[in-house]
């Protein structure tokens, strides 16, 4: 991915949603490890948001289908609404403008499809 990245190509937030995608994506292996020895209802609130992301992770992102042909810019628009998923907070390797810019907190709707999060007043 970081070969088309750059001047004429695609620019570093994009790239960086990539990094942290697979950043936040081996800590799934983390949580589901914890949740297989003291259940996952006894997780933390951030750890049931990793196995959150990893399950949908795993389904809309590395799981395309062979007959789902999207370009680059639906995968990563696919990619920051997953990373939505995630607390802000969590996100830690990637610069405050690039989340200032592309980073909308998102949540699953009871059809397991990506949905804006509900703004708090």
């Amino acid at each position: 991915m970081k070969d088309g990245i750059g001047e004429g190509f695609l620019q570093d937030g994009p790239s960086r949603m990539w990094q942290i995608s697979s950043s936040s994506y081996s800590k799934v292996g983390d949580a589901r490890a914890l949740a297989s020895v003291i259940g996952e209802d006894e997780l933390s609130d951030t750890d049931k948001q990793y196995l959150i992301f990893g399950r949908a992770f795993e389904q809309m992102f590395i799981g395309q289908s062979v007959n789902d042909n999207r370009t680059i810019f639906d995968t990563l628009e696919i990619g920051w609404k997953l990373l939505g998923l995630m607390p802000r907070g969590e996100l830690d390797r990637i610069d405050t403008k690039v989340l200032d810019q592309y980073y909308k907190p998102t949540v699953l709707d009871a059809n397991g499809d990506i949905v804006p999060a509900a703004v708090e007043d």
